[in-house]
């Protein structure tokens, strides 16, 4: 029996004048991850962050802390000794970070109405679908309460049930008393009136 070779294993090198040093790709494995010069990142996970940011930013404390800082940042400006300011009388570096607050503030609070407006319109699609499936079943029991009306057209009811039994009795006191009355004299059937 001869020695079964190892196809898988051994890779063939080309060979002649078409030959390349580059390493033979293997297909039946797949390939390293290349290195990227951007980061990756998740965009669930940024879109969460931004909506945290954006959610602190529309609150009561965000604007008391924000005045907070602008008031210790205006009053140590305005009265410290000289050689401890670091932003003088105009507050041309207070005035750059707030317009960099605004600048990431807007963009981030865009981002969470985006995502806010996505969760909106699943929300009113899964509540149209449970709408459409409830106007159906709706529809059904209605058909089924009409169907059971006319089955229910159909049977005895109580005062036809009584006005049959007087009219028994009555024949059956015509006969004790010795007057004979015929069926066809009795009506036989319900009345409409009887329904």
């Amino acid at each position: 029996m001869a020695p079964e070779r190892d196809f898988a294993r051994t890779e063939r090198t080309p060979a002649g004048a078409t030959a390349t040093t580059r390493p033979r790709v293997r297909l039946d494995q797949p390939r390293p991850p290349r290195r990227r010069i951007l980061p990756e990142w998740d965009p669930e996970a940024f879109g969460r962050l931004s909506e945290r940011i954006a959610r602190f930013l529309g609150t009561g404390r965000f604007i008391v802390w924000m005045t907070i800082v602008i008031i210790v940042w205006v009053l140590w400006n305005s009265f410290a000794p000289h050689d401890l300011r670091f932003d003088n009388y105009p507050f041309i570096f207070l005035t750059f970070m707030l317009s960099l607050q605004a600048s990431y503030a807007a963009p981030l609070i865009l981002l969470a109405q985006n995502r806010q407006d996505d969760r909106d319109r699943v929300n009113l699609e899964q509540d149209r679908k449970q709408n459409e499936r409830s106007i159906a079943d709706t529809e059904y029991l209605t058909r089924e309460i009409a169907a059971l009306r006319i089955g229910l057209g159909e049977v005895a009811t109580r005062d036809w049930i009584r006005s049959e039994l007087q009219d028994m009795v009555k024949e059956l006191e015509a006969l004790r008393d010795g007057h004979v009355v015929f069926p066809a004299e009795r009506s036989r059937g319900r009345d409409v009136d009887d329904r």
